[in-house]
């Protein structure tokens, strides 16, 4: 029996809800505009399956404060787009791939010659096996059913750095005056991508990719807690009104920092390579 192959998807900016059953799992696709700003988002984010056992996600943060923001952050994912897309992609070159779109959207954002900039998270899933790249401070993280954490990714910033090296906690890194200080960006001459080893995804697993609108507003144990478990739409509707409620809620105790907020949520299914895709929700 053939498997339908789904359509790529791209979010630029609108306010989204979207959930996919795909070949490949599940996907739910969250963002919001800053509650307090009135102008566009500027995150963009994409789903690109790739065959039937192949997928690649990824959310991209236009640099607050710097120029055209929410290009930069388009052409990141549209540089993503057309690497996979150009030509049938066998899931053997798909890092390759990946690397060289961050080379071309970088190379791109440079010359448009405005200092625009824009992080970017990546996840490569194959098989079952999850592969991230990323540039900047954007969020991946994967947890297995009872909160373990299998994979997260180091913020390229100093306090990033710090919490990692073990000299500063979490709620110290939220509240530091340069909690938003980035010292690797696309739309940099010496940008780089770190890239991480591969892991296996567990049938029950989630993994989370998310602008750091997330990490700005919610604990990582906070949202640990809400993806571990249930129906994966009913945990990314949860996580993004927590995040919004914190976004406007000031209570002196917990981070509260209004920003625009993307996430996409990820869970392989059970023989993921025998499904058929239904419609987005």
């Amino acid at each position: 029996m053939s498997v339908e192959i789904a359509p790529a998807h791209l979010y630029l900016g609108d306010e989204e809800r979207r959930d996919l059953e795909l070949p490949q799992g599940l996907v739910c696709v969250r963002s919001l505009r800053s509650p307090d700003k009135d102008g566009p988002n500027e995150d963009s984010a994409a789903v690109i399956p790739i065959g039937a056992t192949a997928l690649v996600v990824a959310v991209a943060d236009g640099v607050g404060g710097a120029p055209s923001g929410r290009e930069a952050s388009r052409i990141a994912v549209e540089s993503l787009l057309a690497a996979l897309t150009v030509q049938p992609l066998d899931p053997d070159r798909l890092r390759h791939a990946i690397l060289d779109a961050v080379e071309a959207a970088n190379k791109a954002i440079l010359e448009m010659g405005r200092g625009a900039a824009t992080t970017i998270v990546i996840a490569e899933i194959v098989s079952n096996q999850l592969r991230s790249y990323h540039v900047g401070d954007s969020e991946l993280i994967s947890v297995g059913q009872r909160g373990r954490v299998k994979q997260r990714i180091i913020p390229h910033s100093p306090t990033g750095f710090a919490v990692e090296a073990g000299l500063m906690n979490e709620e110290e890194a939220v509240k530091h005056d340069q909690r938003h200080v980035l010292f690797n960006v696309i739309g940099a001459p010496d940008m780089r991508v770190d890239m991480g080893t591969a892991v296996k995804i567990a049938i029950h697993d989630t993994v989370l990719l998310a602008s750091d609108g997330l990490l700005d507003n919610l604990f990582a144990d906070e949202i640990i807690e809400i993806i571990r478990r249930g129906p994966l739409d009913e945990a990314a509707d949860r996580l993004m009104e927590a995040a919004r409620e914190r976004m406007v809620t000031e209570d002196g105790t917990s981070p509260c920092k209004p920003d625009d907020l993307t996430v996409i949520l990820y869970r392989a299914a059970r023989n993921s390579s025998r499904r058929k895709p239904l419609r987005a929700a």
